[in-house]
């Protein structure tokens, strides 16, 4: 784990240092209409550089930046001076909240709807369950954001749900309960666009692996023992079915710091998501770096825990000491 993660940070450091633009130019273009052009902008600029530590080389930036990491210390943000870990202290309880409810949404929707179509296979509502499902998928997010918002956001039809930020104003002077409620409905229409592409792609992996189970010798063993059919489907062949959704629950702790760019960006949602695209519009490499090691710590981390949970679903796996 230790060797890739060095690995993959060496990776992300040399691509985001070596894209095209310069955070320094781009802090003299906010700033042009206070300084000017003068003799002196190239001190200012080298000063800048030199105050950023860009005018190292890129081998010595990395070492140092290396030397960091090991105490959590990702510096301090280009944009505003803030410490890069501040920042995302306050982006990542957002983006958790957002992203929770959608991952239990997407695997209490999903395995019920892979079970029943596999169950089903070849008849008219597994069809009808595998065509609704391609068309899910095939939805662009923001497309399905935008139609939401319009038709049930206060557009030309219906006013339900609010569509920017997470909160009511004044909500922070409620009562629990009424907060709660208050949070719960502004999460609804992101959540939804959060939820239906990972439900459509997650329900197919849930059927496939469920109908290649019930092949298997043993459940056909336990149909000859005499068995009902809701007991061999869902103490025998659901277990040990779940070993593909597994392995994809192994990335799901990245996507659950990562948060969504598009659907934060368009419900106004500061989280991790938006948080990221700003440091890369604004060309701010510390706060870059922060938020790419943290995903892959934890992409490692989630590949490890998989690797465990297969010895808890399949008992012919077996986890050595």
């Amino acid at each position: 784990m230790v060797p890739t993660l060095i690995g993959i940070s060496i990776i992300t450091f040399a691509v985001v240092q070596l894209a095209p633009g310069s955070p320094v130019y781009l802090k003299l273009l906010q700033q042009q209409g206070q300084m000017g052009a003068d003799s002196n902008t190239q001190k200012i600029i080298e000063d800048t550089t030199r105050l950023y530590g860009l005018d190292k080389p890129l081998w010595q930036r990395y070492v140092i930046w290396l030397g960091r990491l090991v105490r959590l210390d990702f510096g301090k943000s280009y944009k505003d001076g803030r410490p890069v870990m501040d920042k995302i202290i306050e982006a990542l309880p957002v983006t958790l909240q957002l992203n929770i409810l959608s991952i239990l949404l997407v695997y209490l929707i999903s395995v019920p709807i892979g079970v029943y179509s596999a169950t089903h296979q070849h008849t008219l509502s597994d069809h009808a369950i595998t065509v609704g499902l391609f068309l899910l998928y095939s939805l662009p997010s923001f497309w399905v954001a935008m139609l939401l918002m319009y038709f049930f956001g206060g557009g030309q039809y219906l006013d339900w749900f609010p569509i920017a930020g997470l909160s009511s104003r004044g909500a922070a002077d409620w009562i629990w309960w009424r907060w709660l409620g208050d949070r719960l409905w502004h999460l609804v229409l992101p959540v939804t666009c959060l939820t239906y592409g990972g439900l459509a792609g997650l329900s197919r992996y849930a059927r496939s692996g469920m109908i290649e189970v019930v092949r298997q010798d043993y459940i056909r063993m336990a149909r000859a023992y005499g068995f009902s059919e809701k007991t061999v489907i869902f103490k025998y062949a659901l277990r040990n079915s779940l070993i593909p959704i597994i392995t994809l629950l192994g990335t799901l702790l990245p996507a659950l710091i990562g948060g969504s760019v598009i659907i934060e960006s368009i419900f106004t949602i500061p989280g991790m998501g938006k948080l990221g695209f700003e440091a890369i519009v604004s060309r701010d490499y510390p706060l870059i770096m922060g938020v790419l090691s943290i995903s892959a710590l934890l992409t490692l981390i989630g590949l490890i825990i998989s690797d465990t949970m297969y010895a808890l679903v399949d008992p012919r796996i077996k986890v050595d000491a």
